[in-house]
């Protein structure tokens, strides 16, 4: 990204429009879930965040939304929504905006940041995992109910949540780039966990996914459902066992991604 480029809160009519414009853009007309002007505004206010990257020209080239509350006694900040334009994606913008959040909540007492993401969609896990060094907190079903989001039709809306360390360090991922080439042989062919999860507890495992399932959806719908089904045994059964995202590699030959995942007490994890 241009380093011209620069990053501020939304503070005009004009901003909140064109905010909620390219809320538009990215999710489609019929998005249930909008962030209104209002919103945007009023929650920045009580320590929320509503900024975006801008041009030279003033042009809105992406935005980061949440809001901050507590949690069991503890001041958390919750990332509720990140969008870049399509030219600007895999650039670097969606991470420059992560992290500007980041600071801002730490700037207000928030220990930790939450979000919410689609675990079937490997460019934004590698996101997640591999630049910001985010955990997986929680795998929720059905998080948001019938979706609304052109995005999201088709597969419903099954979420991790993350957490990313605002008090502390990140995860460190074992893959940064998104390439098995500094993962151990070992990891790389640790045991795939899929609809029928071992019963014995390796120190590895791998959940493989579709490198692109936006395009699974258009093509072949009931196979994404197959996806989504047999991933979300292997995600409730990885966490239940205490397993953690160590990073994720993508197989453009193969067309798929694989998530590394070690036990939380073994010694894989660079954390």
């Amino acid at each position: 990204m241009d380093s011209r480029h620069i990053i501020r809160p939304l503070t005009t009519p004009a901003d909140y429009a064109a905010c909620v414009e390219l809320q538009q853009e990215t999710w489609g007309p019929n998005f249930g879930d909008f962030v209104p002007p209002t919103i945007l505004k009023v929650a920045q206010r009580l320590g929320g965040v509503a900024a975006g990257a801008f041009d030279d020209d003033g042009l809105l080239l992406g935005f980061v939304f949440g809001f901050t509350g507590v949690e069991h006694g503890r001041v958390v900040h919750w990332s509720d929504m990140l969008a870049v334009r399509p030219g600007l994606r895999d650039a670097g913008l969606g991470r420059r905006l992560k992290e500007w959040q980041r600071e801002a909540a730490r700037r207000v007492g928030a220990e930790v940041m939450y979000w919410t993401f689609d675990p079937l969609v490997a460019r934004n896990a590698h996101l997640n995992f591999n630049r910001l060094g985010a955990r997986a907190h929680e795998y929720v079903r059905e998080t948001y109910g019938e979706p609304t989001s052109l995005l999201h039709r088709g597969l419903g809306t099954d979420r991790l949540v993350v957490a990313w360390a605002i008090t502390g360090e990140p995860a460190t991922s074992l893959c940064p780039d998104g390439t098995p080439s500094a993962v151990a042989s070992e990891l790389r062919e640790a045991p795939l966990v899929g609809s029928t999860p071992p019963e014995e507890l390796p120190p590895a495992v791998r959940i493989v996914i579709p490198l692109d399932i936006h395009a699974v959806v258009s093509t072949d719908p009931a196979a994404a459902m197959g996806w989504r089904q047999t991933t979300r045994i292997a995600w409730e059964w990885a966490l239940a066992n205490d397993y953690e995202v160590a990073g994720i590699w993508r197989e453009p030959a193969e067309g798929q991604a694989y998530y590394l995942l070690v036990r939380s007490d073994g010694s894989t994890v660079g954390a």
